[in-house]
C-alpha cells in the first residue's frame, strides 16, 4: 500500500480536526488547519470538500467559521478515510476486497503475487479498520502531553515545553500501537480530570 499526498493531507487534517473538538474549539478555519500542518490552503481545502461531502467535515459560516468534524471521531474509522480518499488498502488491484479489478495474470486463483498481496491487503485492512480516529487522537494529545508539546491550536502552538531530541528516521517505540498500549496500561488516576 502507498497512502497518497491526498490520503495523508486527509488523516492529518481529521486528526487536528479531532484534536481540536478535544480542546473544546468549535470550529477551525482552512488557513489554522493548513498552517498546523504545513500544507498548501487550495490542496487542503479541496481535501475537506470531499470530507464534507462524505459527511465526515462540517463547515460553518460567519466571523468564527471554519471545519469541524461532522461525525463523532470515534465513528470513524481510519482504514474508512484512507479509501475514501484512496480507493484502495491494497497493494495491486486484483487484491482488493472493494475496488478489485482483473489482472494481466492468466491464473489469478493460483497466482503466489496475488495470495501474498491478499494477505498484505488483510494486514493492513485490520490495522487500519480497528482504529478509529478518535483513538489516534487520544494516543497524539497523551504522547504531546508526555513530550512537553503544546497541542495545535492552543496559545502555545509549535512552541516546545521541554527537550526533546530529533530522531532522523522512524523509531519504532514511537508507533501508535505502542502509544495506544501505554495508555490502555496507564494508571486510572492519569485520566482523571480530562
Amino acid at each position: 500500500m502507498h497512502l497518497s499526498k491526498k490520503a495523508e493531507y486527509a488523516l492529518r487534517a481529521s486528526i487536528h480536526l479531532g484534536i481540536a473538538a478535544e480542546m473544546g474549539l468549535p470550529t477551525v478555519s482552512g488557513v489554522e488547519l493548513a498552517d498546523a500542518n504545513r500544507l498548501p490552503l487550495k490542496f487542503i481545502e479541496r481535501i475537506l470538500q470531499e470530507l464534507r461531502e462524505a459527511g465526515i467535515v462540517e463547515t460553518k459560516r460567519g466571523k468564527l467559521g471554519g471545519y469541524a468534524l461532522a461525525t463523532p471521531a470515534d465513528k470513524i474509522r481510519i482504514g474508512d478515510l484512507v479509501r475514501l480518499m484512496d480507493g484502495r488498502l491494497a497493494p495491486i488491484c486484483c487484491a482488493s476486497e472493494f475496488a478489485y479489478q482483473r489482472c494481466t495474470c492468466p491464473d489469478e486463483d493460483h497466482c503466489g503475487l496475488r495470495m501474498l498481496m491478499i494477505d498484505v491487503r488483510n494486514a493492513i485492512a485490520n490495522i487500519l479498520d480497528r482504529y478509529t480516529l478518535a483513538q489516534v487522537v487520544e494516543v497524539t494529545l497523551r504522547k504531546m502531553r508526555r513530550d512537553g508539546i503544546a497541542p495545535p491550536f492552543s496559545s502555545l502552538a509549535g512552541a516546545k515545553v521541554g527537550a526533546i531530541s530529533a530522531r532522523g528516521k522512524a523509531d519504532p517505540a514511537d508507533g501508535f500501537l505502542v502509544g495506544l498500549s501505554q495508555l490502555a496500561t496507564a494508571p486510572a488516576e492519569e485520566h482523571e480530570g480530562e
